[in-house]
């Protein structure tokens, strides 16, 4: 028999989300030039954004519900561009060597500065200093599942099975392997990791039963554990996720595993202060709206609408506390 899977909610979003950008740029008092950056007061242009990732993912989608919103308040096209790699590295480095005018801007993950570098050289990190924050956006929390057909309902669970536990990852240097790892070396489990590229194909061979655990940002993973197909064992924020309030915590079954992917909107390091404040009042009413908060509702997203600072704090502190963690369990993310 043919194996079917449901379609997480988010990549539904982002063909919503592509239509609304089209919808957007052909409305009326848009200004749509092909670029920005002349006379008058800012945005004279259009806005690019930029992702790190490919469409219909995480990033992507965020960065499209914001680009709508930050358009339609400054009355300008704001068109998203898809540059992948690297866990969103190599369009970090463009977004760096860009003008500081604020005509190209771009969502960035928190994984990018706290957890790549583990995994590359000093030379290759992508750091943050690199660039101006404009503010938080939101929260995606981990979540490990397991299929229904295991017989796991807990991390004991799977201490108790006896066995080397293959786990899926989305990837060497996210959240997800930096999770799993710190719970299977702290629990004392035997495990082998299964890096995939991002969430979908992690999610695929997870149905399909080819590994027997993975973690998954919980938007990419909740339809399937409704539906019944999936068993989630634990999710690792601090507290318990609204979205999955039945779901333990690593730490409430004993293991201090706290791991979360956050998003912030970034310009080229320089980018004037009056251009960045209109950004960051353009994105506080996108926040505001019904249409943006029923779009986290949706796709399963804790806001974290926070100041420049308080993402760069929170940054330093994860940096610090996965670096002692990997360093106490002797763990290498690299393999």
């Amino acid at each position: 028999m043919p194996r079917y899977r449901t379609i997480p909610r988010r990549v539904l979003m982002g063909v919503l989300g592509a239509t609304a950008a089209i919808t957007l740029t052909a409305c009326g008092g848009v200004k749509t030039t092909s670029s920005g950056g002349g006379d008058g007061e800012y945005p004279t242009g259009n806005i690019e954004f930029s992702v790190g990732a490919s469409a219909g993912g995480s990033t992507d989608l965020i960065t499209r519900a914001l680009a709508q919103g930050i358009g339609k308040e400054l009355g300008v096209s704001a068109p998203v561009i898809n540059k992948p790699g690297a866990n969103g590295a190599l369009n970090a480095k463009e977004l760096q060597a860009a003008k500081p005018d604020g005509y190209k801007i771009a969502v960035q993950n928190a994984s990018l500065f706290t957890i790549t570098p583990l995994t590359v050289s000093p030379e290759e990190a992508t750091k943050i200093e690199d660039f101006d924050v404009i503010t938080g956006i939101s929260r995606d929390d981990y979540v490990m599942a397991t299929s229904a057909e295991s017989g796991y309902k807990s991390i004991d669970d799977l201490k108790k099975a006896g066995k080397t536990i293959r786990y899926g990852t989305t990837g060497v240097g996210t959240g997800a392997q930096l999770a799993s790892a710190l719970t299977f070396k702290s629990a004392g489990i035997e495990s082998t990791a299964v890096p995939f590229d991002g969430g979908a194909p992690a999610l695929t061979a997870l149905l399909g039963n080819q590994v027997d655990v993975s973690t998954m940002q919980i938007g990419e993973g909740i339809e399937n554990i409704k539906a019944g197909k999936l068993v989630p064992l634990a999710v690792f924020s601090a507290e318990r996720i609204p979205y999955l309030p039945d779901v333990k915590t690593a730490k409430e079954q004993g293991y201090e595993v706290q791991v979360t992917q956050y998003r912030f909107l970034t310009a080229p390091k320089g980018t004037p202060e009056n251009v960045k404040t209109r950004l960051l009042d353009a994105a506080k009413k996108t926040f505001a709206t019904p249409e943006y908060q029923q779009f986290n509702e949706q796709n399963s997203l804790t806001p974290m609408e926070i100041s420049p600072e308080e993402v760069l704090k929170a940054l330093q502190s994860d940096t610090a506390t996965y670096k002692e963690q990997l360093n106490e369990f002797g763990i290498s993310l690299t393999g």
